[in-house]
C-alpha cells in the first residue's frame, strides 16, 4: 500500500491478492504475473534444485497420491514434465518413438509435448518394457499427468 492509498483501497488490493494467491495455487501454473495500474504482482512456484545422479538400487516409489491415479500393481508411469500436447511421434505419419512392448533405457525418448510452439522431448526416467499408452498422441496433456506405463523388470 503506498501513502496515497486510502484503507479500504489497501484492503481491496490485499483481497485481490489473496484471491489471485488461491487460484495459482489450484491451478497447474508454475508462474502467474499481473499488471493494473500501477499495481504488479507475481506469483511463482519454488524450481525444484538440480537433481543429483540416482543411486543404484532398486527404482524409487512413485507418488503417494496422484490426481490421476496409480499405475497397476508393479508398473511406473512417465509423467508430462510440461502441460502441452502429446505426440508420439516426430511428424505426422512417421513411426513413433516407441511401440508396446518395447523395451525403454533411462534417457529414451518416448515421444514431444508441444508447449508455446516449442517441442520438448520427452525422456523416460526408469527403464523396462512399455506395458501401455495412457493416451493418444495429439491430446493436451497437464504437468504431472500419466503419459506412458512402463513394467521397469
Amino acid at each position: 500500500m503506498t501513502d496515497g492509498d486510502t484503507p479500504r483501497e489497501g484492503d481491496r488490493i490485499l483481497a485481490a491478492i489473496d484471491l489471485l494467491a488461491r487460484a495459482f495455487e489450484a491451478s497447474v501454473l508454475d508462474e502467474l504475473e499481473v499488471e493494473a495500474g500501477e499495481l504488479h504482482v507475481r506469483l511463482a512456484r519454488p524450481r525444484p534444485a538440480a537433481a543429483e545422479p540416482a543411486p543404484v538400487g532398486p527404482a524409487p516409489s512413485p507418488p503417494a497420491v496422484s490426481p490421476f491415479g496409480e499405475p497397476a500393481p508393479g508398473m511406473r508411469f512417465v509423467t508430462a514434465p510440461l502441460t502441452g500436447v502429446w505426440y508420439t511421434s516426430p511428424s505426422p505419419g512417421a513411426r513413433p518413438y516407441v511401440k508396446v512392448g518395447d523395451e525403454v533405457a533411462i534417457g529414451t525418448v518416448l515421444g514431444l509435448i508441444e508447449a508455446m510452439k516449442l517441442f520438448n522431448e520427452i525422456k523416460s526416467d526408469t527403464a523396462g518394457r512399455v506395458s501401455r499408452f495412457m493416451l493418444e498422441s495429439g491430446t493436451l496433456v497437464k504437468r504431472q499427468q500419466p503419459l506412458i506405463e512402463v513394467d521397469p523388470r
